[in-house]
Order: C-alpha cells, then structure tokens, then sequence
C-alpha cells in the first residue's frame, strides 16, 4: 500500500531534522579526533546504510555513529550511536522511542566496553511519558518542538503546521513547494540557531562522555565451592561455620570491574582466563 502525501511530508522534515544536525556532529567528531559514520557511500562497509550487529546477530540501521580510529577505510571502535526522529502527533510517540531503544541497546550490550552515549535527536510532538523512558534509559535527548519547526519554516513563507483536518491535497502542495525550495541550507542554520541552547546541552553531555577515561581496573580472582542456602537463616548458619582460613580451592570465576573518572562503571564475569584478557583487551 503507498505511503500517504502526510507521511511523506513527514519524511522530510524528518530527513530535514538529521541535515540541520549533521555539520554540527561534524564539526564535534573533527574537533575529538572522532570519525562520523553517516547514510552515504564508505568505502569500509557495503550500502549506503549505517548497520551494526548485535550479539544476537541482528542487524540495526542508525541515523549517526561516532567512532573512535575509523575512517572512510576502516571501521573503527564505536563510541557513540545517536538516532533522529520526527512525530507529527503524540499518539505514537511512546512506539518511536521504543523503535529507538530497540535499535541502539542491543549493539550497545555487543560494544559496552566502548560505547559511552546513546543518543535521541527528536522533532516534533512527544509525550513527557516518552521523555522520561528514554531518560531513564540513560540516553541523552536533544528536543526540537513542533512550534520551532513551525517559527522556521514560517520565516521562508512555508507552512509546516498540519492536524487531522488538514487534507492530502494540502501535503502535496508542501512537497512540490519544497521540492522547488532553494534555501534549504538556510532554513537549517535557522532551524539550529532557534535551538542553540538544547544543541550546547546535548554536546555538553556528548563531549563529556567521549571524554571520560579508566581511573581503576579491579580484577578480582574468586575461588571456592558454591554454597546454595534456601534461606536467610541457612546461609547466616553457614557464615558463622564457615572458615576462612587460606584453603587451596579451585577458581569459580574472574570478577572484574572497570571504574571511570565520571561515575561510570562496567562490570563482567568470566569463568575463562582467555575470555576475561579478551574483554580487557577490547577497551585498547
């Protein structure tokens, strides 16, 4: 079935949404020594598409990925994957953030040792409900509202504005207007400058992030026997018997804990030496 006039409006406001944005992640990626991974043509992967896979095998499309060694070339180490959305609408809004979620935490579970940011770049109408699941999600949102869409297409004679009265007839004018529109590159500065104090606090948070290093590596060598206890009691009787004396008991497992200087920490368990050098060796 075709997409409708109103979804294909949409679609370029939305696509409007990652090109007002990408000369400043751009400009970031350069000034953090950071490859920027975008849709286009690399001579590193096949397609245009940027796609990850995650420990699962599954393959996930994203807007923006900062990369830490990478180049046209190469695929570097992954630092930061940041996604964009447009909703006209708040009855979806909660779907979006979860098709955001759904595409960005897997590959981060796949690359936890390096990935510091996960990012929502949205326009449009969403709900708090949908803010506050990605927030507590730990993800970092930049918000452009539908009022500043409407201000900066208002300042090039268009119109952006649309309800569910507003007929199809309507959208196709707006796509043939834009197809014809010459000042795009305009309409972006101002679409950005409307928006600069979010922008400043979303690279605040990216450029702390990127930014963070290891202050302290705790590899913790675990040796013993398992005790099962089917209650509080049980396991409190086995303490107090318990001896801790040095005993020579066989290696149950490798804990290992990587603190950062912003708060951040990451911790992982192996059972095989091989496996544990393997993940240290992935932060390199």
């Amino acid at each position: 079935m075709a997409k409708s006039l109103s979804h294909k409006f949409g679609q370029i406001v939305g696509d409007l949404l990652e090109l007002a944005l990408l000369p400043q992640l751009e400009n970031f990626a350069k000034q953090n020594k950071l490859f920027l991974d975008k849709y286009g043509i690399r001579k590193a992967r096949s397609g245009k598409k940027v796609t990850w896979t995650d420990v699962s095998g599954n393959k996930h499309d994203l807007d923006f990925v900062l990369e830490r060694g990478g180049s046209n070339e190469k695929i570097g180490t992954p630092v930061a994957f940041i996604e964009s959305a447009w909703r006209r609408g708040t009855r979806h809004s909660k779907n979006k953030v979860q098709e955001i979620q759904a595409a960005i935490n897997p590959i981060v579970l796949k690359n936890k040792a390096t990935v510091c940011f996960k990012g929502a770049i949205l326009g449009g109408d969403f709900t708090k409900p949908s803010f506050k699941q990605l927030e507590s999600d730990n993800f970092s949102i930049l918000y452009f509202s539908t009022d500043i869409f409407v201000k900066t297409f208002k300042k090039f004679d268009l119109d952006i504005f649309s309800d569910d009265a507003t007929e199809e007839s309507e959208f196709a004018r707006r796509i043939e207007s834009w197809a014809s529109f010459d000042k795009k590159d305009k309409l972006c500065k101002e679409l950005v400058k409307l928006n600069k104090e979010k922008i400043n606090e979303f690279f605040a948070s990216l450029t702390e992030a990127v930014s963070r290093y290891i202050e302290q590596v705790i590899v913790l060598p675990l040796h013993g026997e398992e005790t099962i206890s089917k209650s509080i009691n049980e396991a409190i009787d086995f303490l107090k018997k318990y001896s801790d004396e040095k005993t020579k008991l066989p290696l149950l497992k490798y804990e290992i804990i990587v603190k950062y200087n912003n708060g951040d920490r990451i911790e992982a368990s192996f059972k095989d030496k091989k496996d544990t050098i393997k993940f240290l060796e992935s932060y390199l």
